[in-house]
């Protein structure tokens, strides 16, 4: 949880750095994916959604925590996949995008051993004020 909050932030000021300096990682091999960074910034605006979408994930707003979306771990795979996807194309966010990779292999990897937490139960009856 901790590391994919942190790349998460990483990657908001990553998107934020794209808007200033558009700039596709990709662009010494072919100059053809310099039109999703500039004029218009669709890929900087899709990797700030991301990021943002990641933090609230991670972070669980009340809407989000104790869902079945939430708890899902093919939701994960999903959303990791295509946050790790988007940031292998822009250019400031080449940290998160390794590291989003490497955590898409560990759930990956606890989806094959068919591992449960409880871990996140406790963190959402923690984080939602219950009051009595």
């Amino acid at each position: 949880m901790g590391i994919k909050l942190t790349l998460s932030v990483d990657h908001v000021a990553a998107s934020i750095q794209g808007f200033i300096w558009p700039k596709i990682f990709w662009d010494f091999l072919t100059h053809d994916l310099d039109r999703a960074v500039y004029p218009v910034p669709a890929l900087q605006i899709v990797n700030l959604i991301l990021a943002l979408l990641i933090i609230a994930w991670e972070w669980p707003l009340s809407i989000v925590a104790g869902t079945e979306m939430h708890r899902s771990i093919k939701a994960r795979f999903w959303i990791l996949g295509s946050t790790s996807l988007a940031t292998t194309f822009i250019y400031q966010a080449t940290n998160p995008a390794i590291y989003y990779s490497i955590g898409l292999g560990v759930y990956l990897w606890a989806y094959v051993k068919e591992e449960v937490s409880e871990a996140p139960l406790a963190i959402i009856q923690r984080l939602t004020f219950h009051r009595k």
